[in-house]
């Protein structure tokens, strides 16, 4: 057995080991809450990912010689820049809404 003293350091518990909240399934990682521009960033992972696709689609014809794709396809690549901007979008939400939240911590501590 270790000689307890003052500066002993102990060990983080994991998520596993730590008492669950109440209603919660045993050895399941804390629910958290959704913040500002999670959405934007999700649905803009999901249209990215959907134009990515279609970029991948759109140049199977010129690999296989085959009649290149309509107009639409190709428009369909677009998605690619709707989706990053979608992203960036929630980015920056996120990010302001942080900014708001450590300002608004910092005003209480002053006391205003």
């Amino acid at each position: 057995m270790h000689p307890s003293y003052p500066g002993r350091v102990t060990p983080t518990p994991t998520p596993a080991e730590q008492s669950p909240e109440p209603g919660a399934e045993p050895g399941a990682a804390p629910a958290e809450e959704p913040r500002p521009g999670d959405l934007l960033i999700r649905v803009g992972m999901v249209v990215f990912t959907l134009g990515a696709l279609a970029t991948v689609i759109t140049f199977v014809p010129l690999f296989l010689g085959t009649d290149p794709f309509p107009s639409a396809a190709y428009f369909l690549s677009m998605l690619m820049g709707l989706g990053f901007a979608l992203a960036g979008a929630g980015f920056l939400r996120s990010v302001a809404a942080q900014r708001r939240a450590v300002r608004r911590q910092a005003q209480a501590a002053d006391g205003r």
